[in-house]
């Protein structure tokens, strides 16, 4: 069942995702050689509730964390812990904030000190693909045509669109009707109307799109070991269009 948000709730989605973008602020600022995904999470943690507002990730479905942290070749649900972040990699942090009832949910990838030029393009394109699939985002058109525009940017610069996990709807939920995959046919699927709010979150592989989950349940990872990178906003399609709450 499709969730369509009134303008009320989209002003309190508003207020999710402005501490949730400020979240990732933070954390743009403290990614750096040295420091620890746990040191991330606690800061994160430290921020979401000094605004009033509940970690959505905190003991969803026993997730243990107010943040994922995946660094490299892992793809979304790192579990923060004691590993150091070292320069040249890549870490990608997702956060969700909870307040007055309603979620926001967003991602991004930042580089830890100098990056290689395959993990500098593999970035940009993840933001990138994101915002081309956002293009679609409009009354009128097909859920597919966002996942399309997604598909068709990674591929034409060289990259795969991770198959086994997708975007979704959100609101009082942190995960709602419906699923948004990153890939996909114009012109398919739900048709788009004003009142949706999507969390769509391009995961974009510099190697195969194959995937794996590792034995703590939660970490998703490369099957072939090459670098990841994930771009995610909450985004509302409102009487005026289009508005990313996140960002």
């Amino acid at each position: 069942m499709i969730n369509l948000k009134s303008n009320s709730e989209i002003e309190r989605m508003r207020e999710a995702g402005k501490i949730v973008r400020d979240t990732l602020l933070l954390m743009e600022t403290l990614v750096k050689p040295g420091v620890t995904t746990k040191e991330l999470d606690r800061a994160a943690y430290k921020y979401i509730t000094s605004c009033k507002a509940t970690p959505s990730f905190l003991n969803y479905n026993g997730y243990p964390a107010s943040i994922c942290a995946s660094i490299d070749e892992e793809v979304v649900h790192g579990i923060p812990s004691g590993r150091r972040i070292e320069e040249g990699q890549i870490v990608s942090i997702d956060v969700g904030a909870c307040i007055g009832g309603f979620h926001g949910d967003a991602a991004r990838t930042f580089a830890a000190g100098r990056v290689s030029p395959l993990k500098e393009k593999l970035m940009k394109v993840t933001e990138q693909s994101f915002f081309k699939g956002i293009e679609q985002f409009k009354e009128g058109n097909r859920l597919g045509d966002i996942s399309a525009a997604v598909q068709q940017y990674a591929e034409a610069n060289g990259f795969s669109v991770v198959r086994a996990l997708v975007g979704h709807g959100i609101g009082r939920k942190m995960h709602e009707d419906p699923a948004v995959p990153n890939y996909g046919m114009p012109g398919r699927g739900l048709r788009l109307e004003k009142g949706l709010v999507l969390a769509i979150e391009p995961m974009i592989n510099a190697g195969t799109y194959e995937v794996a989950q590792l034995e703590d349940g939660w970490t998703i990872v490369t099957e072939d070991d090459m670098p990841s990178a994930h771009y995610e906003n909450t985004v509302a399609l409102t009487e005026n269009g289009l508005e990313i709450l996140t960002l």
